[in-house]
């Protein structure tokens, strides 16, 4: 890649494979002086990049390719070199990366600077990951289907420049127009690590330009620039009319911008024109025959027009330079209207088939017109049958008509023209509109706008427009070239041109021409200051756009050529991209673009015959047979309906904490003497290692220090075993934890199968979970746990909740054997998996800290459907729900809730009473819901509603709850509920806040067994089934409609929010008041009176029945996704599968249905008109929805308490907050670097921490405070320990193994006095056993004091230049650490004793950054308080050493391993042969009979499961939640989904007997895994059953069979068919070799 003006050199990405299997992405922009390297984690896809200098920050390419590398380059597998990142995406088992590997400078340099380059040639890079989850097939067919995405020569991009809008843009590279930008959703991964810049910003579409000359004269440059739109992507007969995004297909921006090169410092002359091109905006499509006749145009039957006024809106706001050129004040007049004009260059004549269309299309503007919905937009249509008139009139005659019925709306629309200035002191002279960013250096002065545009259409926007707008841009750019002083007049026009007579026309001069009077005969002449030369003749004498009424052959004869010609080679070029990206093939009747050229149009007609037939054929094979594969490309590359191709995988991938900078806190006992501790555990590059334990051990315990707080979700294993897999551990717990002490349990038990070595399995973790809640709710809670019940099939009602935590540390991990004493135990790499915080844009102020604060508001406040406060009249009415934030410390006392993004304290008021509003408006769009949040219901009505507190589970939410429930069941309880009535008692639980352990405790206080309100007891099997697949489909129609709603906002903004929404669930109490409602479906009474005072309410808004066409109130509406079913069940549309249907869009309607049907989604369905099933899954859909918006809750609240113990309490200590001195993160660094004397800062958060608790009084700053970064915090803010406590100790764990050379402590803004100067005493080590530890040094800081006023008293303000007033304890010897121990003591009364040591440090006692604290300067408590023990932050300074993983074993440890490990068992497994097995409760139970001379049974084999966790369950709550893409934590890892499976066996006593239960871990399909018995039995009967979250499973989409109805629609995928098999062991040589062909 070329470098551009400015740069500092080219962009170069190298692309490394190691042989370790690692993916290493080393990047050196031209932006940029240093090089970034990124590495792909390979487990879970994720990017990882930590900005550390000598890490993944170096000088130079080779510097980082030298660290990836080892300086070997035999560590290398394969190396790529790319100029260029187009995209990244992590996909379950693979991870896609794009780059480019060949660039063409389309435009080498445009005005103002900047290179526009096509990718000539891309490759994509397939990484295979370790991720163990099961991946349907398809999912795995779609990632190799995407990178066959044909990207080479038809995608372009800017590093320095934006050009998704029209030249020159007014935004800077990185705020692009998101209509044009194909790579967003693919670039997103380098967006959350903080590196944007990294992944340029693609565009699909033509730039190409060219140099032109006029007879010697000045040259000119001439570039064309389609952008193609992605608002509805697809292929000719997939993408054709509008979409529900308001867009048609083939929708292209095209820009003609001509500019006149000039020398270094001089202004740069430009013009710009714009035009569109695309098809018919409206509902229509073409059906493709099998024959080969023509396709057979249809239009909606039913509101075709629906959409097209958004178009044209969109249309005017981009191209409405009304106020600009007003602002101008130039040659412009101030236009009153934006024009667009639409040049329709279809079929008109009688018996065409493209007939329809033109009359539909004059009808469609005559409606706009009607609506009045665009009033300062005049749409004009020109209809011009291209074909009809090359056919009668020929050729040339057709261009001339063109031309006439053009030359007045181009005129009035005009072109842009400005000049680029060099210097931006040049601004003051501008006349015009100024433009400058920071993407260059200059400033663009603008004269004049295009106000308009002009807009081309065939039936599919390909070669008659792409002809027809050649010869409407050719007369522009003559217009261009006149204005800009390029004279293309030729020599043969003799007669034609008069200057100086012109109707009396003065052309105005070029830039850089003055007109002057001579002095003595007063005749005019020119000033050229460009060169400097003075002539008597006006430059540009020519009278404007004369070209327009001119025949043919006249402007042929006037005219140069060879510009023209050029012109003609771009869009002959563009049009084949066009016709490519649309049709799989090249553009055809083409020739008439060389008619200017008579020797090459010559050539060209004589074989444009046969060359159009080959096309044809081209086209109708890849309409036929490749269409629908390309579509999927084209929407999975745009990351559209991933939920539909990729189901199972993960939108954000999780991270792996353990690596690189985890360690182990205790080294792991090992057989071999020579090990590393056990480091090599938790090392990718050692994935091979088989770990030997030491000798006989009974269990091993791994004590893990993870490199990064995280919430964690997984733990991944590697089997690890030689000949003997039973050497693996047999079970596994889990404790984790914020500190060492106090780990708490998350797993316990868990089985590890026995498998293959080199096998991974992934154990899902959740939370630590309440004792008491686990003891009434859950499975264990059940009146009959020993009779297994189905599993739960429409959601989980007995959902436990596991605590969330992001700032979880540390982490312990024991094995135990299956049989302990036998012998040791083998282990493998493991992992640790988590969900971390954007820690480091947090304390880098970077523009994603915003981001992430307003999304953790967004999850606790505005989506949270407790507290929002906006009335979406989902339900009766909105309550909100005060919290409280987690407090810090026990002793403090409750904290006010804080606003994280402005710093305000909210002061909770339990009093306050909220607005409920009625917000009515008429009219509908189903897509409007999108713009709703999710809120609760009350019971009774919208006119009022009681606050209920929300921090946890209350008594008073409890007592509300047994209320309602009473209200339903009568006051003797003696009244069953139905399906809707225990919904809705459902939905009032998720309002009042309440856990289903809350809710079962409540009901069990008085009496009430929580199974009878469980609503799946309460429905028959069959209808529950039905249910259950109508609610999947509402699922993932709503996800397809929120995605176009985002998709439709772009270029228009939200629409208003509507009467009805998707659900429109009637609350408890809430009915039909009569009136003007026909329908009357809910004018029930309630069984008691409403639990608010309210009275019941009326519905404001009528609405009419698009079924009955009866007159509706909103109570007895449906919700609009009863409208979306009503579609997707339709027999037109029966052939949904998530790609449209032809003469549909690729997004769809909002149905994702064909688009001649779409106007059935709109309007208002009465319940009357729905089936029972219909309005059952609404709720279904509804509470699915609340329980994913509390589990987001329970996520943003962890993250909202992780900021809390981090950032403080104070509204200053916020993130937006930082301190004036400190505000640039330069100064930060430098001030950082005096401080450690330009060493580097050792214990930082977040990836230092504590390792143990540290006591903190109540209103201080936390604990981890201490080790934030220097740049976060607030001027106050600081640590102290209680008054009462004399001596703190702090154990500071180093983010990897340093050379630590000494301690600084940051004084606390109160400074220090003679009662609270401490002793100092630090320590280091590499274990956490005190024993092990060396002291480095003991310090007295009361003589300090004495000897020093500057540490006495309050901290003036600081200067620049100056330190902030610090205290450096400098080590004799740099030691080799990873702990730091700092103690700190008061002194005792009466004591004087001082003993420094002479290396004792104490400098720059100066002025610091710190506010002013009313406090007392001797203590940090209040006046006349206590001392304490205070300190700011603690910095520890050194050298990070870089970690080098040895061998486990050397010598002849080595062979000691390899003859143990090859050992081979004594006991080999068999197969026990089966008489019968049958499957029964729908393949999830398997029965096996066995013969009478069975041996005794060892244990089974296992086959991993087919079934994937499928991502989507319901509809979106808001447009912010499409897809969980938003979420902080996905909600499978909120509440992961665990299998079991229960053995039992048939004893003497001739009943089943449990045998065990194993908990089962993820692994890939058809992984074999082995379970021993506790004990070997001897049975006739074996019965197995699959237990469980199994609803949560799903099978691959292109496998699912609905022609069979089935009760319970459980995945095929968990089937236990030909997945079991029993074993014995026996030894083999005794079987003999025949017996031994049994082995499993």
């Amino acid at each position: 890649m070329e470098s551009s003006a400015g740069c500092l050199r080219d962009t170069s990405v190298v692309v490394v494979t190691l042989e370790s299997n690692e993916v290493y992405i080393i990047v050196s922009l031209s932006t940029k002086a240093d090089t970034q390297v990124i590495y792909i984690d390979p487990t879970t896809g994720a990017l990882r990049y930590s900005a550390k200098q000598g890490y993944d920050v170096f000088k130079s390419q080779k510097e980082a390719l030298d660290y990836v590398t080892n300086h070997s380059k035999w560590l290398c597998k394969s190396t790529t070199y790319a100029s260029a990142i187009l995209g990244y995406a992590a996909l379950g088992s693979y991870a896609v990366l794009l780059v480019a590997t060949r660039l063409t400078a389309g435009i080498p340099n445009l005005p103002g600077g900047g290179c526009v380059y096509s990718v000539t040639e891309s490759q994509w890079i397939r990484v295979s990951l370790q991720n163990p989850q099961p991946q349907s097939k398809t999912e795995i067919k779609n990632v190799q289907e995407l990178t066959e995405f044909d990207v080479d020569g038809k995608h372009y991009f800017c590093e320095t420049r934006d050009i998704t809008r029209p030249f020159p843009s007014r935004m800077p590279v990185q705020n692009p127009d998101d209509e044009f930008v194909w790579n967003k959703w693919f670039s997103v991964p380098f967006k959350n690590i903080g590196l944007p810049q990294h992944c340029v910003i693609l565009l699909q579409g033509f730039v190409e330009s060219k140099i032109f000359g006029s007879l010697g004269q000045q040259e000119g440059v001439v570039a064309l620039t389609a952008r193609r739109s992605r608002l509805h992507p697809g292929t000719r007969y997939l993408a054709r009319g509008l979409n529900s995004c308001y867009s048609t297909g083939n929708e292209v921006e095209c820009e003609q911008l001509v500019w006149v090169p000039k020398r270094a410092g001089q202004s740069v002359p430009f013009s710009t024109y714009i035009w569109r091109r695309g098809t018919i905006p409206m509902w229509w499509g073409a059906e493709l025959k099998l024959t080969a006749a023509e396709a057979e145009i249809y239009v909606s039957d039913r509101d075709p027009y629906k959409g097209s006024a958004q178009y044209y809106q969109r249309l005017s706001q981009r191209y409405d330079a009304r106020n600009l050129d007003a602002a101008v004040g130039g040659n412009q007049k101030k236009s009153a209207l934006v024009p667009v004009v639409c040049v329709n260059l279809l079929r008109n004549g009688e018996g065409k088939s493209e007939c329809i269309l033109v009359q539909h299309f004059e009808e469609s503007l005559n409606y706009i017109r009607s609506t009045g919905k665009l009033p300062y937009t005049r749409i004009h249509l020109i209809n011009y049958d291209w074909h009809a008139s090359v056919k009668l009139k020929g050729e040339q005659q057709t261009i001339e008509g063109l031309w006439y019925l053009l030359k007045a709306p181009t005129v009035s629309i005009g072109i842009a023209e400005g000049d680029y200035l060099p210097t931006r002191e040049r601004i003051k002279n501008c006349k015009g509109e100024i433009i400058l960013n920071d993407d260059y250096d200059g400033a663009f002065c603008l004269r004049s706008h295009q106000n308009g545009v002009i807009r081309f259409n065939c039936a599919d926007s390909l070669d008659r427009t792409n002809a027809a707008s050649f010869f409407g841009a050719l007369q522009v750019f003559m217009e261009q070239c006149r204005r800009l002083g390029i004279s293309l007049d030729s020599n043969m026009a003799y007669g034609y041109q008069s200057p100086g007579n012109n109707a009396g026309y003065v052309a105005p001069l070029p830039p850089g021409w003055e007109k002057r009077s001579d002095a003595v005969t007063g005749k005019a002449y020119y000033i050229d200051h460009n060169t400097r030369t003075t002539t008597w003749s006006h430059p540009c004498p020519d009278k404007p756009w004369k070209r327009f009424d001119m025949t043919f052959e006249e402007f042929r004869r006037s005219t140069i050529l060879s510009p023209v010609s050029q012109l003609a080679d771009l869009f002959l070029a563009a049009g084949d991209i066009h016709a490519t990206l649309y049709t799989g093939s090249k553009a055809m009747h083409s020739q008439i673009l060389s008619i200017f050229n008579e020797e090459a149009g010559g050539k060209f007609k004589q074989f444009s015959a046969a060359q159009n037939m080959k096309i044809t054929l081209q086209r109708r094979y890849k309409n036929a047979v490749v269409d629908s594969s390309r579509q999927k490309q084209l929407q999975i590359f745009l990351g559209l309906r991933l939920f539909k191709h990729f189901p199972s995988a993960m939108i954000h991938p999780l991270h792996v904490p353990s690596r690189p900078f985890g360690c182990f806190l205790k080294p792991v006992p090992s057989m071999f003497t020579s090990s590393d501790g056990g480091a090599s555990l938790l090392s990718f590059k050692r994935k091979d290692l088989i770990w030997v334990s030491a000798h006989a051990a009974d269990v091993v315990e791994l004590f893990i220090y993870l490199g990064e707080p995280c919430h964690v979700s997984q733990l991944l294993l590697t089997v690890a075993h030689g000949a003997d897999d039973t050497t693996f551990p047999s079970t596994v717990d889990v404790r984790t934890g914020r500190y060492l002490d106090g780990l708490k349990l998350v797993l316990e038990g868990a089985s590890v199968p026995q498998c293959a070595n080199g096998t991974n399995i992934v154990i899902p973790l959740t939370g630590p979970t309440s004792p008491e809640d686990m003891a009434v709710t859950g499975a264990g809670a059940r009146l009959h746990a020993q009779q297994p019940s189905n599993p739960f099939m429409l959601y989980d009602f007995e959902e436990l909740e596991g605590e969330l935590d992001f700032l979880t540390r540390f982490v312990a991990v024991t094995f135990y054997p299956a049989v302990p004493g036998r012998g040791p135990m083998t282990l493998g790499e493991v992992e640790i998996l988590g969900v971390s915080l954007p820690w480091r844009s947090l304390f880098s102020h970077g523009d994603g800290a915003a981001r992430f604060i307003e999304h953790v508001n967004g999850q606790t406040k505005e989506i949270n459907p407790f507290l929002s406060e906006t009335n979406s009249n989902t339900l009766a009415a909105v309550v909100t729900n005060d919290r409280k934030p987690p407090s810090l410390q026990s002793e403090s006392s409750a904290i006010p809730l804080i606003d994280l993004l402005t710093g305000e304290v909210i002061l909770p008021d339990s009093n306050s009473q909220p607005v409920a509003e009625s917000v009515v408006h008429e009219g509908s769009d189903l897509l409007d819901f999108l713009d709703d949040v999710v809120t609760q219901p009350v019971s009774g009505g919208m006119n009022q509603s009681k606050i209920v507190s929300s921090q946890g589970p209350s008594d008073n939410g409890s007592q509300q709850y047994i209320r309602l429930f009473k209200l339903l069941a009568g006051s003797d309880w003696d009244r069953s509920l139905d399906f809707m009535e225990s919904m809705k008692l459902e939905i009032e639980r998720f309002r009042l806040n309440l856990s289903a352990a809350e809710r079962d405790r409540a009901l069990l206080s008085i009496g009430i067994d929580p199974a009878s309100i469980n609503p799946h007891m309460l429905l028959e099997d069959s209808y529950m089934g039905q249910l259950y697949k109508v609610a999947s489909s509402l699922a993932l129609l709503g996800q397809a409609s929120i995605e176009d709603k985002i998709t439709a906002s772009i270029g228009l903004g939200t629409s208003d929010k509507k009467s009805v929404d998707f659900w429109n669930i009637t609350a408890i109490g809430e009915r039909c008041s009569g009136g003007a409602c026909q329908v009357l479906a809910e004018t029930g009474q309630a069984a008691g009176a409403s639990l608010t005072s309210s009275s019941s309410m009326t519905s404001e808004s009528i609405f009419v029945c698009t079924e009955c066409r009866r007159k509706v109130c909103r109570v007895c509406s449906a919700g609009k996704g009863a409208h979306l079913l009503a579609s997707y069940n339709s027999k037109e549309n029966s052939a949904y599968n998530g790609v449209t249907s032809q003469g549909g869009s690729v997004h769809g309607n909002s149905a994702d249905a064909s688009s001649n049907h779409s106007a059935t989604l709109d309007g208002v369905m009465c319940k009357s008109c729905c089936n029972e099933v219909v309005l059952d899954a609404l709720i279904l859909d509804y509470v699915r929805v609340l329980i994913s918006q509390r589990r987001r809750t329970r996520a943003g609240d962890a993250a909202e308490k992780a900021l809390f113990h981090v950032f403080g309490l104070s509204s200053r200590n916020l993130i937006p907050e930082r301190d004036e001195f400190l505000k640039s993160q330069g100064t930060a660094t430098k001030v950082l670097e005096k401080l450690t004397d330009g060493e580097e800062s050792l214990a930082e958060f977040p990836f230092a921490s504590f390792l143990h608790p540290v006591e903190t009084a109540a209103g201080s700053a936390p604990l981890l405070s201490l080790v934030a970064p220097l740049n976060s915090g607030s001027q106050e803010s600081y640590w102290r320990a209680p008054p009462s406590i004399s001596s703190v100790e702090f154990v500071i764990v180093l983010s990897d193994i340093s050379d630590v050379s000494g301690v600084v402590l940051l004084v606390s803004p109160c400074g220090y006095s003679m009662s609270d100067a401490p002793t100092i005493q630090i320590w280091a080590s590499n274990k956490v056993d005190k024993e092990e530890r060396t002291c480095t040094g003991k310090w007295d800081m009361q003589s300090l004091v004495t000897s020093s006023s500057e540490l006495c008293g309050r901290e003036k303000s600081l200067q620049d230049g100056k330190l902030p007033r610090h205290v450096k304890f400098a080590f004799r010897n740099p030691v080799r650490c990873r702990i730091i121990w700092v103690t700190m003591r008061l002194p005792r009364l009466g004591s004087n004793s001082v003993n420094i040591e002479r290396d004792f440090n104490l400098f720059s006692m100066d002025e610091n950054p710190f506010a002013q604290i009313d406090r007392r300067a001797s203590i940090g408590g209040e006046i006349n308080s206590d001392p304490c023990i205070h300190v700011k932050r603690i910095l520890v300074v050194g050298k990070s050493v870089g970690r080098e993983i040895v061998s486990s074993s050397q010598g002849s440890d080595q062979v000691n391993a390899k003859n143990w490990l090859e050992r081979a068992p004594p006991l080999n497994r068999f197969k026990i042969p089966i008489e019968v097995e049958r499957l029964i409760d729908n393949d999830l139970v398997l029965e096996q009979f066995l013969p009478p001379a069975s041996p005794m049974l060892a244990g089974f084999r296992l086959d991993g499961f087919s079934a994937i966790k499928h991502r989507v369950n319901h509809s979106p709550a808001s447009d912010v939640d499409i897809d969980g893409s938003n979420s902080l934590l996905d909600e499978r890892l909120t509440n992961p989904a665990v299998l079991y499976i229960q053995v039992s066996a048939l004893q003497e006593s001739h009943n089943m007997v449990t045998v065990a239960e194993y908990r089962l871990p993820e692994v890939k399909a058809n992984t074999p895994m082995y379970f021993d018995f506790p004990r070997q039995i001897s049975t006739r009967r074996v019965t197995f059953r699959l237990l469980g979250d199994i609803a949560a499973f799903s099978d691959d989409p292109s496998e699912q069979d609905d022609s069979e109805f089935k009760a319970y629609p459980w995945a095929a995928g968990l089937s236990l068919a030909n997945r079991v098999k029993l074993y014995y062991y026996a030894d083999p040589y005794e079987l003999g070799k025949w017996a031994s062909l049994s082995a499993v």
